[in-house]
């Protein structure tokens, strides 16, 4: 950190010496025109101790300054009144709230505690400026958070609380949220439950009166909902949702929550946990990590690329090996880069331009996780790359929170 103030120093000084006032050094509203000094830059393969590719690193915070001791998952708010950026940062003992909007000068605003007790899984989504958060500590429900609350905390840190607590079901591995539409889905509940931890399908239209309208009898993992846009023209403008379902993908048509349809499903070869996946941004292909594979199999990491130009028969198109044999967890897609948290190797930036012809290249990286990059659950978690400013969080399992941005942007 003693760092990154002398860097911010020097750009005063230098600002000041050409007559230039110090406010444009950093422009709240207008992230794209902020001039960013980052904590260390990506130079020779490292920016500090952390080896890169392109990626400079701008913020880290350690568990210790957020109340918990290990990390899981994080996402992000852009506050459509202000455009002020926030994440959302997972540990075993809640979810804390970040202010990156100066991703080098960030403010932890405060935490809202896990609802029963400490879990090392908890994952959150964003919808409509709300926080939707679960985990797989016993009876914890889902936690409703209206997020608007963080434009105005008068001394951060402070303890939040949740807005409403849905309790319904008890536990969840995760939930996904479709945002044209006014639904979440817990996924990987118990699977005593009616639907054996498939999705839940619960109207948000008001956030603070969640109804329960069913599900989905098939289990899952981990699912993407999306209003369906693709090259499929017999389901565009459906709601389609894409299981990870341990040893298969299922799509299903999820339109009418009253009757769901299973549409198809696909496996490959040497299956041994389908985690999780994402979809282009054509719709066309679905990006799909297994997360045993490599611990089983023994292999680098492994991402299979499923061609969904056919709902009804989607087919394997081909396998991309990585680097090293690191552990693959959650992936996103923005544009044509494939951000792919990997555990022990951090997170990889996998370019898709060239997908259509079986080509996956690696781009950029920037690992959390110096040690090694050996097939082991520890590292990065997950990645969130959306945000406006091209700022891209990262939670990592035992270092923390970190915020990177590509190289001379």
């Amino acid at each position: 950190m003693i760092k990154g103030m002398f860097k911010k120093m020097f750009l005063l000084i230098f600002v000041l010496a050409i007559g230039c006032s110090k406010d444009s050094i950093f422009i709240p509203n207008e992230a794209a025109a902020a001039v960013i000094i980052p904590l260390e830059e990506c130079v020779n393969g490292f920016a500090g101790e952390y080896p890169c590719n392109d990626y400079d690193l701008l913020t880290h915070i350690p568990f210790e300054e957020m109340n918990g001791t290990s990390g899981n998952d994080c996402w992000g708010w852009t506050d459509p009144l202000d455009n002020k950026e926030y994440a959302l940062m997972g540990t075993n003992s809640g979810i804390t709230f970040i202010d990156i909007t100066n991703p080098t000068d960030v403010v932890i605003l405060g935490t809202l505690p896990t609802r029963t007790v400490n879990s090392s899984w908890r994952d959150v989504k964003v919808h409509n400026s709300v926080a939707y958060i679960v985990s797989e500590a016993a009876n914890h429900g889902m936690q409703v958070f209206n997020l608007e609350k963080l434009r105005d905390v008068a001394s951060p840190p402070v303890e939040f609380q949740s807005d409403f607590d849905y309790t319904d079901f008890g536990r969840a591995h995760n939930i996904v949220i479709n945002e044209t539409k006014n639904y979440v889905y817990p996924v990987g509940t118990t699977r005593s439950g009616t639907y054996q931890g498939g999705p839940l399908f619960i109207n948000v239209q008001d956030p603070l009166n969640p109804i329960d309208e069913g599900g989905f009898l098939d289990y899952s993992h981990d699912a993407q909902v999306v209003t369906y846009n693709g090259p499929d023209t017999e389901h565009v403008g459906k709601e389609i949702l894409i299981g990870s379902n341990e040893v298969e993908v299922v799509i299903a048509d999820i339109t009418d929550k009253s009757n769901p349809i299973r549409l198809s499903s696909i496996s490959y070869t040497n299956v041994e946990y389908t985690h999780q996946g994402w979809f282009t941004e054509d719709f066309k292909y679905f990006i799909l990590g297994d997360e045993l594979d490599e611990r089983r199999i023994g292999m680098n990491t492994r991402t299979i690329i499923l061609d969904f130009t056919d709902l009804d028969n989607p087919v394997h198109h081909f396998d991309y090996l990585g680097q090293s044999a690191a552990i693959d967890h959650n992936g996103y897609v923005k544009g044509n880069t494939y951000y792919q948290a990997n555990y022990t190797a951090g997170v990889r930036m996998l370019d898709l331009s060239n997908i259509e012809n079986q080509s996956i290249s690696e781009i950029g990286y920037f690992d959390t996780y110096p040690e090694n990059d050996n097939t082991a659950f520890s590292g990065v978690w997950s990645v969130y790359p959306y945000f406006p400013s091209g700022n891209i969080i990262i939670s990592d399992m035992n270092r923390g929170f970190f915020v990177i941005r590509k190289s001379g942007s």
